[in-house]
């Protein structure tokens, strides 16, 4: 293949569906990742040209098999967006041990294992990773220990990452989004936890899937060939405000 190859991981909704689509319109093609079969398929139908493949990112075997289905189709990998994530908010207390295996084996565990298995098509490739942390990685907040946590591990695992694959030529770098504007957002919180994001983010608005996909897409590019182990924090300003929410709390 001619076109210059991504994976997305969590491709069929959210800030991954919305990453396609920019990789897309920059002439990329690409590998659309998710274990949701049904809504896999369906956002990849309206898409036309890119490969969807059905993966559960924290299963050891099936990474490789997806990864080499990759490779076997379309011959290359020139960036790796780890996307795929999964969210548990609860009190510490209350957090079992199962939830919070449940949020690192993908948050943490699939990124680690997409990302190592990639590395041969990336030195070819001289390549890059992108892997989606939260602004929950940078700084606590209520309600987010296994979410929050996970995060901040791929932010250090980034680095790690920028460290040792850097004499390949590859890049790693991290996105940490503040809040974004989703179907589920707009259905979870609460009109005061709105108002309350509102009046902390400078910018005075959660963000949209696009603006954090097109982040995304710049890392990937030659536009940023010297930027390496950083982590950029895509969010109105919010870290810059202080640390948590009252509203959040109630």
């Amino acid at each position: 293949m001619d076109r210059k190859v991504a994976i997305v991981t969590g491709a069929a909704r959210g800030i991954g569906l919305a990453t396609t689509g920019l990789f897309l319109d920059d002439g990329w093609h690409v590998a659309m990742v998710d274990k949701d079969a049904e809504a896999l398929h369906a956002a990849a139908a309206d898409l036309g040209e890119v490969t969807a493949i059905v993966c559960d990112i924290s299963d050891p075997a099936a990474v490789d098999a997806m990864v080499a289905e990759v490779t076997n189709i379309c011959g290359r990998i020139d960036a790796l967006v780890n996307n795929a994530g999964e969210a548990d908010f609860g009190p510490i207390e209350e957090t079992t041990f199962a939830r919070w295996r449940f949020v690192m084996a993908t948050n943490l565990d699939g990124t680690f294992l997409v990302s190592q298995a990639c590395i041969p098509a990336l030195k070819q490739s001289r390549g890059a990773i992108v892997n989606i942390a939260s602004i929950s990685g940078l700084r606590a907040s209520t309600l987010r220990v296994a979410y929050g946590t996970s995060k901040a591990a791929v932010i250090a695992l980034t680095e790690q990452q920028a460290a040792e694959l850097g004499e390949y030529g590859i890049r790693a770098n991290c996105v940490a989004p503040g809040p974004v504007k989703t179907k589920l957002s707009m259905a979870v919180h609460s009109p005061q936890i709105i108002a309350a994001y509102h009046d902390a983010i400078p910018l005075n608005r959660y963000g949209s899937e696009g603006e954090i996909g097109a982040v995304i897409v710049f890392l990937c590019s030659e536009k940023a060939s010297f930027v390496s182990g950083q982590t950029v924090a895509v969010d109105g300003g919010f870290e810059s405000t202080g640390i948590g929410l009252p509203a959040l709390r109630a």
